[in-house]
């Protein structure tokens, strides 16, 4: 079997979720000095490809040590809807079973596109990234819990759309002018009167709220060579391998596809 690299890479240059603090990295002994190079990072967890435990919203939830390997590693889907998406838009279950069979338990990668807007990705742009990317219609949860899905992950820097996030809910609404940006676009590709219908109070957060009490968890920041023609719309072996992080609500991962 080959590995294929799914992640996208972590330095100080890598954009940090919304008021979270930055990646930081030094040297703390060097060749010349001490006869070796070391160096110390500080960090949240939430950069560059990780996975979000249940821990992350659920005060009891498993841990990324709890969660256990055969849910982190086995057969799943790379489903491509990167020709299907732009700014802001909304994808859906159907959406995703059209392009290939996803069975019951499998890992489920989405390409939805935007990892090419990353950091080191083929046309960076931050805001872009951060604050336009797409997101799933609330109706992926009862979906990924029917298909006893553990794991899945999205090339994008949140499994939920932005406007079920700060980004757009709240930041948005009464927030500074750069982040009115987002309603407004919103508003104007689905029109004002659908926001309400399209991204209910309820469904805030959702993906993350709703399933992590039924350990459905995920990857965030898939990249790599996620968009390599050859893993689109195919069974494949996936898998997300997070450090062994006791207590951790969150771990940065490699996340790898492998082929014959």
């Amino acid at each position: 079997m080959k590995p294929i690299d799914l992640s996208q890479p972590l330095n100080q240059d890598t954009p940090f979720w919304p008021f979270y603090p930055p990646f930081e990295v030094k040297y703390i002994k060097r060749k010349a000095e001490h006869g070796v190079n070391a160096q110390y990072i500080m960090s949240s967890n939430h950069m560059g490809t990780h996975l979000d435990a249940p821990r992350h919203f659920v005060t009891n939830g498993k841990t990324v040590d709890q969660l256990p390997l055969e849910w982190l590693y086995g057969d799943g889907v790379i489903v491509d809807l990167s020709d299907a998406l732009d700014d802001l838009d909304v994808f859906t279950p159907d959406m995703l079973e059209k392009r290939v069979e996803i069975r019951e338990g499998d890992i489920l990668f989405i390409n939805t596109g935007w990892h090419r807007f990353a950091q080191f990705g083929e046309t960076p742009d931050e805001e872009r990234y951060i604050q336009r990317h797409p997101g799933p219609h609330h109706s992926i949860v009862p979906w990924l819990l029917d298909k006893k899905i553990h794991l899945w992950g999205v090339d994008m820097i949140s499994t939920d759309h932005p406007m079920n996030l700060p980004i757009g809910r709240f930041l948005g609404k009464g927030g500074l002018e750069h982040w009115q940006k987002v309603r407004r676009r919103v508003e104007e590709k689905f029109g004002a009167d659908r926001i309400d219908e399209m991204f209910p109070e309820e469904a805030y957060q959702l993906t993350h709220n709703a399933l992590f009490p039924a350990d459905c968890f995920h990857v965030e920041n898939l990249g790599g060579m996620i968009g390599m023609p050859e893993l689109q719309n195919r069974r494949l072996t996936l898998g997300a391998f997070p450090w062994l992080f006791k207590g951790g609500e969150a771990a940065f991962c490699r996340a790898v596809a492998f082929v014959e």
